[in-house]
């Protein structure tokens, strides 16, 4: 039995569109869009999200060395499209044992990588943009044409790192547990939109990670 759409924010419950509303709704949230039951890792699962996706979906490339791509997910319906992507990428941590990453890119307001980050809003907030960055993403692909994009630390998670910036006009959130996986930000990472042409990469699957069901 397929699992239901819960909400981006919080991983809720939702209600369906119905006959006095045609949109999805929170009981905490409100009117939001579906986050919907995750892809498994593998070609399928990412033609899934390639079919639907109005935004980047980012992955490293190069991975880092021993990491594997781990699942997908996103956030929308038939009617919006994805709105909000989710790639989960996993290896060994650079300090000690093993490390989980999340890339969201998403439209504004939608709060799926506030989720992941474990803020409250659906926004970065005053956090974002506040002083100098703390690290430092390239983008690469033809319609990025090697763009550099800053990235501020948000929130006060103990178990995770997250970082925000903004690239093609959506926020891109990089999300990692635990929290001492951040260091990895350090390596100045490399990221694609797998929507782009020329994009068919051999990406290497692991076993479905467990930090997309958030």
């Amino acid at each position: 039995m397929r699992a239901e759409p819960t909400c981006p924010r919080c991983a809720g419950p939702l209600s369906a569109p119905g006959l006095w509303s045609s949109d999805w709704s929170c009981g905490v949230h409100g009117a939001v869009l579906p986050r919907q039951p995750s892809n498994r890792p593998g070609p399928e699962g990412l033609a899934v999200v390639l079919r639907d996706a109005r935004v980047p979906v980012w992955t490293p490339w190069p991975l880092p060395s021993a990491w594997l791509v781990t699942g997908f997910t996103t956030v929308g319906d038939d009617r919006s499209g994805a709105r909000a992507t989710a790639v989960a990428v996993s290896g060994p941590g650079l300090l000690h044992g093993p490390a989980d990453m999340v890339l969201v890119a998403e439209e504004p307001g939608i709060g799926f990588g506030a989720h992941y980050a474990g803020l409250a809003g659906p926004d970065p907030g005053t956090d974002f943009n506040g002083g100098p960055p703390h690290v430092k993403l390239d983008v690469g692909g033809p319609a990025t044409c090697g763009q550099t994009v800053p990235m501020w630390a948000v929130g006060d998670r103990p178990d995770r790192a997250a970082y925000v910036g903004e690239a093609m006009g959506n926020w891109l959130w990089a999300v990692l547990w635990p929290a001492d996986a951040g260091v990895l930000m350090v390596e100045r990472l490399t990221l694609l939109d797998l929507r782009e042409p020329g994009m068919d990469l051999d990406l290497p699957y692991g076993a479905y990670s467990p930090r997309l069901d958030g």
